[in-house]
């Protein structure tokens, strides 16, 4: 997870950006802070829906067979 310094610094390019506008310098570092943001959240995302079961009405597991391949993979690494 991205630190709290990240996440403010972020949102401060953000404000600055509606508000006036950023310098080269700033949107270099503001893509680069989002690409990190994004590479965390999806990293995040996947390992929180390899965690899924997906349980029919008469009790059947019918979890997709490609999170089940996820959950395999998570557990190698």
């Amino acid at each position: 997870m991205l630190s709290k310094d990240k996440l403010d610094r972020i949102n401060t390019l953000a404000n600055r950006e509606k508000e006036s506008g950023l310098t080269k310098q700033e949107k270099e570092e503001q893509q680069k802070l989002r690409t990190e943001y994004l590479k965390d959240f999806r990293q995040s995302f996947k390992t929180q829906l390899s965690g899924v079961k997906v349980v029919d009405p008469e009790g059947t597991d019918v979890t997709p067979e490609k999170v089940k391949r996820l959950r395999t993979e998570n557990k190698d690494n």
